[in-house]
């Protein structure tokens, strides 16, 4: 997923993109609009919680159907996981790099790629967000 509409705020190095305001990047990503249309529809709250990954995870796949819902949907779906990472995992934050992929950076230095997870989530349902999360979350 890139988001060129971010800019490009280079490093010195030039490897990563860094965004001015990071709280305010925070609140578009974690929009997630059609994950939450979604979601609500199928009785569930997304509360940027562990809990409502799992939650995620229990719902009926029927987007899998909708050849253009798809990868909207799963895009949402990571940005969603990264959102719960980085309001709960001490020193996890965003990250956009320079060439407009949004990722985790924990605070041990590592990267995580949440959109392409949470394409393979919409998908197939596997890896599930609960366990990527625990995973994360366990580094």
């Amino acid at each position: 997923m890139n988001l060129p509409f971010l800019g490009h705020r280079h490093k010195k190095n030039g490897d990563a993109a860094i965004p001015a305001d990071p709280e305010g990047i925070a609140a578009l990503l974690s929009e997630c609009e059609l994950l939450r249309s979604q979601a609500a529809r199928a009785g569930v709250r997304l509360d940027d919680t562990p809990a409502s990954l799992e939650a995620l995870d229990q719902l009926v796949p029927r987007w899998r159907d909708d050849a253009e819902t798809l990868p909207r949907l799963g895009n949402d779906a990571g940005l969603y996981l990264g959102t719960v990472v980085v309001r709960t995992v001490p020193g996890a934050a965003w990250l956009i790099r320079a060439d407009g992929e949004p990722v985790v950076r924990l605070a041990s230095g590592r990267e995580v790629e949440v959109a392409g997870a949470g394409q393979d989530w919409a998908a197939s349902g596997v890896p599930e967000l609960s366990q990527l999360y625990a995973e994360i979350a366990e580094t």
